[in-house]
Order: structure tokens, then sequence, then C-alpha cells
């Protein structure tokens, strides 16, 4: 892991920040492509994701703070950590100001919907790429896989974020000798942080790289989806994929269950599937024919 990619003089640059960055600029760059193609003004793509930086990343910070809202109470200066950011948060606030700014400017907003999900269901990827490299925890369960990583260097400890899943799974912390392997130093990282044995040995599925590819796959489907004609569909059918992927990734990852043994990114996703199965029909019926009846 590389949670710090280098450092000049004072100044660290974060391998987290620096793919965030990057993920925002190329979706701004594909955002753009996609607006001209739509006889939308791609300068409009710039706006857009200024709004998707401000309204994005702050709704991520406070859907984190609701979420573990007693270790806000205990240091409310995690408020202002660069961590700490959960995807649905910084989705729903972002989408919602940016369908307002669309709206408002008398924009085409169905179309310019369709535009928009392509761009953000590849940014998203890259975005996870960030996660992977600082180990920030958005990795998952112990794996026998070949490409099952090692994430002992990474901000975030495996000691710490399976402890819960081998709370709940006891036959699994037996057999990664989770117990034995804990208590074992074995060295300190990049910030001074120390690992043991376990953190150091133990390969852990890296859910972030598997976003990746789903994410690389959607952008795929999306560009090529010719059947999906009326405006508003394609971002629909955006939902169902970014729906799909995510639910099926945190099948692996260590978040805690909320109902039915499922997480709470599961639920959300259930519902946004939801939205974007019902979206298509609507939209097709919501589309003039070309005979303008």
């Amino acid at each position: 892991m590389i949670p710090i990619l280098f450092e000049i003089g004072p100044i660290k640059i974060y391998s987290y920040g620096l793919m965030l960055g990057i993920a925002f600029l190329g979706g701004n760059y594909i955002l753009a492509g996609e607006l001209k193609k739509r006889s939308i003004n791609p300068e409009l793509a710039s706006t857009i994701t200024l709004l998707s930086v401000v309204f994005g990343l702050l709704g991520a910070k406070l859907l984190h703070l609701v979420e573990n809202w007693n270790e806000f109470l205990a240091d409310p200066w995690t408020a202002f950590s660069p961590g700490g950011l959960t995807w649905y948060g910084g989705f729903v606030l972002g989408m919602s100001v940016i369908i307002w700014y669309v709206r408002k400017k008398h924009i085409p907003y169905r179309r310019f919907l369709d535009a928009l999900g392509i761009a953000l269901i590849l940014a998203y990827g890259i975005g996870r790429v960030g996660c992977h490299l600082a180990g920030d925890g958005d990795y998952g369960s112990p794996t026998t896989l070949p490409w099952g990583v090692i994430y002992a260097k990474g901000t975030a400890k495996p000691t710490t974020m399976l402890n819960e899943y081998f709370q709940r799974n006891p036959e699994e912390a037996n057999h990664w000798h989770y117990d034995s392997l804990r208590v074992i130093p074995a060295g300190r990282d990049a910030l001074g942080h120390s690992f043991n044995k376990f953190d150091e040995t133990t390969p852990l599925h890296p859910t972030p790289l598997y976003e990746l590819l789903l994410g690389i796959i959607g952008f795929v489907v999306l560009r090529r989806s010719a059947r999906f004609t009326a405006d508003g569909q394609l971002f629909m059918l955006y939902l169902m994929l970014a729906a799909l992927f995510r639910f099926s990734v945190e099948f692996l990852r260590l978040q805690p269950k909320l109902l039915f043994g499922l997480s709470e990114a599961q639920l959300i996703a259930m519902a946004l599937f939801l939205v974007g199965a019902i979206g298509i029909g609507v939209m097709k019926k919501k589309t003039p024919s070309p005979s303008g009846a």
C-alpha cells in the first residue's frame, strides 16, 4: 500500500486524494464529450464537476458522520478530517444539487443525465483505486485467491477492520489464526503506525479493484446501449448497473449488517435498482414519439 505517494518538503501527496482528483478530471472529460454528442454545451461539464466536488464530498462526509455519530460526539474534529466519506451520501446530495442547477438553467435534464451516468460509472471506479492504494478499509474478507492483497501498510489495519467480521464468523478466525497472529508485532508503516503478523500475512479481497473493473464494464455497456433511445433511460440503466455492482461487491466487504443480513449500502442499492427499473419505462413514456403524438 502507498498512502503517501511522495513528499515535497512539508507537503505530502496522498494517493487517495490524487486518485479522487483524477476521477473528477476524468469524469469531467467524459461528461464534456457526452454533452457535445447530445447538443448540450460541453462547457457545462466544468460547472457540474465543481458542484460534484463540493456537494459530493460534503454529502459523503455528512452521511459518514451520521453513521458514526458517537465517534463524532467524542471527537467533533473528525468532521474536518480528510478521511471518512460514504459514497451514497455524496451521490444523493451531489445529484440533488446538480439536477436543481440543470433545471434552473433550462437544460434538457433527462438528456443531460444520460451523459452524466456514463461519466459517473467510470469516475467512481477510478476513485476506488485511491481506496486501494490508501488501504483505507474498503477492502474485503480474507481470501486464498492468487490476487489477494496484503493491506498491512494501509491506513486502516486489517486486524481492526476484520474484528467484527471474525466475531460473526469464528470459524474463519480460527482458520486464519487471527487471535494468535494479531499479538505478534511485525513492523511500522510509512505513517509510523504499527502492524502485526496477521496484517502482514493475510491476503484480502481487493474489492476497490473489483469496483474499478465493474466500472469499466459498466462504462462500455452504457456507451453501447443503443436500444435505450428515450431521454433519461441511459441514466436509469446507470442506476441499475451501479446498484447491482455495489450490491454484489458488498458481500465481500466488511460493512456491518443492518437488516436481513444486508448492509446499509446494499439496502440503498436495492432501492436505486428499483428506481432505475421503473424509471426506464417512465422515461420512455415521457419522450414524445417522432410524429409528435
